[in-house]
């Protein structure tokens, strides 16, 4: 198959991917992906939209904002509609499964690792030198993301709202709300357009069934493998929000109101999440491996992605359709640069903690040049990264 180049993505042919190329881009993205969520969306971007062509630029933005609306980790809800947009439920199913198997296996090792000698192993040398090519990753993916998201002066008014708001730390869905509604006020009807807005978007929202069906938790008891598949899923189905949302998630509950895990261990395990490649979800992988070994490393990781899967399979085909309501398609269009505006200010944060000398921001810059001049393949700067940084720590 040919491979369309960036400068004819906006028409590329809408043609179905074999299921076999699907898992291998998954599987080789989710062994990766360093970095957390916007690095994940940066490498997605690169690989589906500027190398293979799978999705124009805009129907890449309308999936990561409808991914920013629905519980659950928004990289991996990406992989899993990118999955589907190419194959229907068999891509959706391979795509999400193939992203997450790479970190899950990994996790799961330094979990049997971390039984058995009681220390996590030491990877900050690599880190050091990767994080630097993960912001000019991310860099690069919001300047092209922009280009496309950003269609007037009001949007990137929106835009900049949305932006001192998350600096504010306001809270991601009420960023991601304001915008969308501000983008959509200019074409609602009298009575009508509201109401038409509202139900079409109700089924990208949380719903309130499958809120309230979690939302009592799990009454404090011994441990099974039930009560712990059953943690896991309330959190996949209610989360929204960074690893450090899911702290405070799992701490409620594994720490203070089951007393499954001592605070050095929950931070370990969401250590583990955080510098391994993939998603940060995977910390469930970790704390199930503590807990019953590979049953409970399985029943984990299962019960917190789950929801993600229903979710954007329920949300996916609704997407053409949003798009074709002048309203509800305005709407989207301010969940874009909100969204856009979430993935610069952590963009911002990031490098501050990544770029702590000259080393690192030789790094960056050489990588940006890198892909902006000569558009080297993400992998292999992050791979090189990594050998630089392994060398280092020697």
């Amino acid at each position: 198959m040919s491979r369309p180049t960036a400068a004819n993505t906006s028409s590329a042919p809408r043609e179905r991917v074999g299921l076999w190329e699907i898992a291998v881009v998954f599987l080789k993205l989710g062994t990766v992906a360093f970095g957390g969520p916007a690095a994940h969306i940066a490498l997605m971007e690169e690989e589906f939209v500027t190398r293979r062509g799978w999705l124009t630029r805009q129907e890449f933005l309308d999936r990561l904002g409808a991914a920013n609306l629905i519980p659950g980790p928004s990289s991996t809800e990406m992989a899993i509609f990118i999955g589907q947009s190419k194959a229907g439920w068999p891509g959706l199913i391979v795509g999400g499964c193939c992203f997450i198997i790479p970190a899950a296996i990994l996790v799961a090792a330094i979990a049997a690792a971390y039984v058995r000698y009681g220390v996590l192993p030491q990877v900050g040398g690599m880190l050091y030198a990767v994080k630097a090519v993960v912001i000019a990753i991310v860099a690069q993916a919001f300047w092209k993301l922009a280009q496309s998201a950003v269609k007037n002066s009001f949007l990137a008014l929106l835009g900049t709202i949305s932006a001192i708001l998350a600096l504010l730390s306001v809270n991601n869905l009420v960023i991601l709300a304001t915008a969308g509604l501000l983008a959509a006020l200019p074409h609602l009807r009298p009575k009508t357009g509201a109401a038409s807005m509202r139900s079409v978007l109700a089924p990208l929202l949380p719903a309130g069934p499958l809120a309230s069906l979690f939302a009592a938790g799990v009454a404090p008891a011994s441990f099974s493998l039930f009560r712990l598949f059953l943690v896991f899923l309330k959190t996949g189905a209610v989360l929204f929000g960074s690893g450090y949302v899911l702290l405070a998630f799992l701490r409620a509950d594994f720490v203070v109101r089951l007393g499954w895990l001592s605070e050095k261990q929950l931070l370990d395990a969401v250590a583990v999440g955080q510098v391994t490649p993939g998603p940060v979800f995977t910390t469930a992988t970790f704390i199930g491996y503590l807990l019953a070994g590979i049953p409970g490393a399985v029943a984990a990781t299962v019960a917190i992605f789950l929801p993600g899967f229903l979710l954007v399979a329920a949300s996916g085909p609704l997407i053409p359709r949003l798009r074709r309501s002048p309203v509800v398609g305005a709407a989207l269009d301010g969940v874009v640069v909100g969204s856009l505006a979430l993935m610069g200010v952590v963009t911002w944060q990031l490098g501050k903690a990544a770029l702590v000398d000259w080393t690192t921001a030789v790094i960056a810059v050489a990588s940006l040049v890198l892909l902006f001049r000569f558009r080297v393949n993400a992998v292999w700067l992050i791979v090189g990264a990594a050998l630089i940084g392994l060398i280092r720590g020697q």
